[in-house]
Parts: C-alpha cells; structure tokens; sequence
C-alpha cells in the first residue's frame, strides 16, 4: 500500500535533479571571453546559478564592472547559442534521482519539472540523459510567456509551480528544490517543499524554509512519508 501522501511530485532541475553547474559554467565562461572579461573557476560557477541563465551571466559580467544593456544582450544571446550545443556533456543525474524517480513511478505517482531554465533547453538535456518520458510536463522559465513588465512568468512566482500541478491533475503536491526561489513559488503556491541540501543553495538549507531538508534523493521517500 502507498503511504506517500502526494499524488505527484514536482522537482526543480538545476541543482535537484540534474548536477549541471560545469556546462553552465563552461558556457558563461564562454560568454566572459567573448565579452573580454575573465574567466570565472567553473567550480565556483555554483555560486551564480539561481534565477535562470541571463541572471547566472549577469552576476558574472556585475562582479567585473558590468556592461552596456545592449552589449549585455549581445553577449546573453551567444551564450545561449554555445549552451544550446553543449549543454549535456557533463550534467548527470545526481546520485539517488534514478531510483527516486523509479519509486515514484512504482508507487503511482506522477511527477513534473519546472525549472527557470528555458522549457526547450530543459526537454533538450532531459531527452538526451534518457529521462524526458517519466514526466507529466516541464514547465521552463519561458513556458508560460511574460508578465507586464515585460518579464518571463517564472519561479519564485508561483505560477509555474501551479501550471505543474494542473498538468498532473493532482490534489496533493509537493515541490523539491534547492534555492529560495524554490522555496517562495511553492509557498505562494501552498504546496508543501522539500529543500535539496546537497544542490546549489542560495542560503544554508536549514535556513530556507521547507516542510522537509534532504541530504541526498535517496532520502526523497523517506521524507515524503514524514510530510
């Protein structure tokens, strides 16, 4: 008998999911370098993940002066093009994601993405790590247009952390994220979050917020259970 309380489970990408900082890295550094700013360690690249690509790039490109608005765009759009080739050739599942997801699936219960990553990149690296079927839907950055001021509709807005749930039809849902921005779309979408500890955290897990803080997602049932 199922003891899961949730009838699907919503999970960020970036840092809960999928380990996926050296291909981001590697493209910003790409960026830099054609903008002519040094090159950041790819292995504190960590640090500017939260918020989607254009953010991740301007934190980078802020930390050395900044740029025009108009050289900024130029140098986004570069950036986008070089991720759109190479954005799979080190992101892997992080340990535990397989068989959390197995479980899941054995137990009945249905599972979405919805990352601040643009929904085509997202379908593009999930497609390509042989992951893209187990989801209901992906839900990206860019899924569900912009708002007034002229911004894509994305977390920590709670909108697609709503959009998710629909898509799953589902009356009890749980988000699983690793930043704040995770924890402020599920709690302005009332649902119940789960903080990924071992991610890219914006903040010490402990000091996010959620209903539940998990080490590993092999602990991603056991917590469930708990909720």
């Amino acid at each position: 008998m199922n003891d899961i309380p949730f009838d699907a489970v919503g999970f960020d990408l970036d840092g809960t999911l999928l380990d996926t900082f050296r291909d981001l890295g590697t493209a910003v550094n790409h960026a830099l370098e054609l903008g002519g700013f040094q090159q950041v360690s790819v292995e504190t690249s960590k640090d500017l993940i939260g918020g989607g690509a254009k953010i991740m790039l301007a934190r980078a490109v802020d930390a050395q002066g900044g740029m025009p608005d108009d050289d900024f765009r130029k140098l986004y759009k570069a950036m986008l093009r070089y991720y759109a080739d190479h954005n799979a050739v080190h992101t892997r599942p992080y340990p535990g994601a397989i068989e959390a997801l197995d479980a899941l699936e054995a137990a009945g219960i249905k599972t979405a993405v919805v990352t601040n990553k643009f929904e085509g990149f997202a379908r593009d690296i999930l497609t390509q790590l042989g992951l893209i079927d187990r989801f209901v839907t992906v839900i990206g950055g860019d899924s569900l247009g912009k708002a007034a001021d002229g911004t894509f509709v994305a977390k920590p807005a709670p909108d697609p952390v709503i959009a998710a749930r629909n898509a799953c039809d589902a009356e009890n849902f749980v988000f699983v994220g690793d930043s704040s921005y995770d924890v402020k779309a599920a709690r302005a979408a009332g649902v119940p979050v789960v903080v990924a500890a071992y991610g890219y955290c914006d903040a010490p897990p402990a000091d996010l917020g959620g209903d539940a803080v998990i080490d590993s997602l092999s602990d991603l049932i056991f917590a469930l259970k708990a909720l």
